[in-house]
């Protein structure tokens, strides 16, 4: 069986990789680069693709960069610190952004002939990103069962599940979590202090697990 895994390089879409490719599926990543600030999580991708011997693309969605505003696309938008849940994150929403990568990802998998295509949104998502909570996908499945006379099956298996839920998934599979990226900032380190680290420290702390990523805030 072929499959699509949309790999943004963070944690979640890595583990996800690692457990389409343990379930012995033809796996193709797909990843997108939309000017985010923390392009690091596209060599992260790569990486991980090139490792699991997994073949990549990088698709160029700068348009989508260009035309919204966002903490994660615009230098001159502060990336707020804090609490993942905070009302204050939602300057991170990239608009319609997981809409068009999947309308792409979906085109990608029709054409590489595959059944499955799969991204990463899980529970915690839910409170600041529209584009990850389960009536969305529930449209987008039944979307992808319209649009084409290939029908390609949209699988999101970590929707319901924890950020601590994933990694301890990843951890049984073996993940190279040293090969992630999570921090929503543009520098060379993790800053430790934006939800989206705040998040991934408290799901190893969960885990009684080091994070192998350095911190700007440990150092």
């Amino acid at each position: 069986m072929r499959s699509v895994v949309i790999i943004s390089g963070g944690m979640d879409s890595t583990t996800l990789l690692y457990d389409v490719v343990a379930s012995g599926q033809q796996v193709f990543g797909l990843t997108f680069d939309y000017r985010q600030r923390h392009r690091r999580e596209i060599e992260c991708a790569r990486a991980s693709c090139q490792k699991l011997g997994v073949p990549h693309r990088v698709v160029d969605l700068g348009l989508l960069g260009d035309l919204v505003s966002s903490a994660l696309t615009r230098e001159n938008i502060p990336v707020p610190e804090g609490d993942y849940t905070d009302d204050t994150m939602k300057v991170t929403v990239v608009p319609n952004r997981n809409m068009v990568m999947l309308s792409i990802a979906g085109a990608y998998a029709i054409e590489m002939g595959a059944e499955k295509l799969y991204y990463g949104a899980h529970s915690g998502d839910h409170t600041i990103y529209p584009d990850c909570r389960p009536a969305f996908v529930a449209a987008m499945k039944e979307a992808f069962s319209l649009c084409d006379w290939h029908p390609v099956s949209l699988e999101v298996p970590y929707l319901h599940d924890t950020k601590a839920g994933i990694l301890r998934r990843g951890l049984l599979l073996g993940v190279d979590y040293s090969l992630t990226w999570t921090c929503y900032k543009g520098s060379p380190l993790s800053c430790g202090k934006c939800g989206s680290c705040v998040e991934r420290l408290l799901a190893f702390r969960e885990m009684g697990v080091r994070d192998p990523l350095e911190y700007e805030r440990f150092t």
